[in-house]
């Protein structure tokens, strides 16, 4: 008890853990890490020579991201406030070094790594976090500006286009589609004018567009999206596969351990495409458990960010929305492009799916989100205790 209020009072605020969140994150986390575990054994026999080499650093890779967590969680919410604009361009800066030769990893053709420690981070991960941080930032100074001018939108896309326009370099289109999403998402939430809002859903549509014109990799996975059976083993064969694994789940599926398609069919069955994996091992009931569970965790940072706005703290509220865009759009992506209704996209399962960085970033901005939480409990309670003296 004494450690944990020291804790506490070196954190200024009380330790107290959203206990939806906590159901919801550390479920996520447990199923996930069972699927890895499941879906990378074999590989870890081939490559490796270790049947559970990925299991033990996956395993790794959470412990590691529940520590950075946890300093997330003692960080002040003012701080992240104050340096929001600084973050994003060291940002910026570490999308640009990741081009240099020796610093960036170049894997399956793209280069979106960095190389720390033996540890690889994917840039693109935490720039989704610093751009949480940084529209939250912006909104808080200029929440009328966006409401009455046109110009408010376009100074941060501006921002953000630099960082698009590096992520497509790299290339990493998903990246970029997500950090567009959760800008103008947060622009939406902050009252942008409809018409201007609308103008510009339709301008990043038509770049997105040409920018799938100008690809030829681009290209394919479109049209193997569009007609997966007419090349079943060349541009939509990960498709196909993931396809027949969901059909071979059925309602209660295989049973964990016992799926065929993680075996040298379904390629990046323990990364990108570990939701098939699930559906064919866990059917529709795991299906719908993980689909549900993510739901809870959209629903909760809702529920917190308009707790935040009745509050009148304005960062609390948007870094919540922030966040809450980001689970939910990144989730229904993956799992959109698992079961064939949204073109591929290299975008990982949060808190689900193999990779260090990725797992990382995740519980950071899980434990940002607690932060959150934990102030506005705190406010509360100091508000209702003014109430009950007065």
């Amino acid at each position: 008890m004494q450690l944990t209020k020291k804790i506490a009072d070196f954190a200024g605020v009380e330790l107290q853990f959203d206990a939806i969140l906590s159901f919801a994150s550390v479920a996520l986390l447990v199923l996930g890490y069972l699927m890895v575990c499941s879906a990378s054994l074999h590989l870890g026999l081939k490559g490796m020579n270790n049947i559970f080499h990925y299991p033990i650093r996956q395993f790794i890779h959470i412990f590691l991201g529940l520590a950075f967590g946890f300093c997330v969680y003692l960080t002040p919410l003012s701080l992240w406030e104050k340096y929001s604009q600084l973050l994003f361009f060291v940002g910026l800066f570490f999308l640009l070094i990741v081009f240099i030769p020796g610093l960036g990893v170049k894997v399956n053709g793209s280069v979106r790594w960095l190389s720390i420690g033996g540890l690889r981070i994917q840039v693109s991960e935490v720039m989704k976090l610093i751009v949480v941080v940084y529209m939250a930032g912006f909104i808080t100074r200029h929440q009328n500006f966006v409401q009455e001018s046109v110009h408010a939108l376009v100074r941060p896309l501006m921002l953000l286009s630099s960082a698009c326009i590096l992520l497509l370099l790299e290339p990493d289109m998903g990246s970029a589609v997500v950090i567009l999403t959760i800008a103008m998402g947060v622009m939406f939430l902050a009252g942008a004018q409809m018409k201007q809002f609308i103008a510009l859903i339709l301008g990043v549509v038509i770049i997105g567009v040409f920018a799938i014109s100008l690809s030829e990799y681009r290209s394919k996975r479109v049209s193997g999206f569009l007609h997966p059976w007419e090349d079943p083993f060349g541009d939509s064969f990960q498709l196909v596969q993931a396809l027949i694994a969901f059909g071979q789940g059925e309602w209660f599926g295989k049973g964990l351990g016992g799926g065929v398609q993680k075996m040298f069919y379904l390629p990046e069955a323990h990364t990108d495409f570990l939701f098939s994996v699930l559906g064919e091992e866990l059917g529709l009931i795991g299906i719908f458990s993980v689909i549900s569970l993510f739901t809870l965790i959209v629903w909760r940072a809702f529920s917190i960010a308009l707790i935040a706005e009745n509050l009148n703290k304005t960062f609390h509220a948007f870094i919540a929305y922030g966040l809450g865009i980001w689970f939910g759009f990144q989730s229904f992506v993956n799992m959109g492009v698992n079961m064939g209704i949204l073109p591929t996209k290299g975008l990982t399962l949060p808190f689900m799916s193999y990779g260090g960085g990725s797992m990382i970033v995740m519980c950071a901005s899980m434990a940002l989100l607690f932060r959150v939480s934990g102030e506005l409990n705190m406010l509360e309670n100091a508000s209702s205790r003014e109430k009950h003296y007065v």
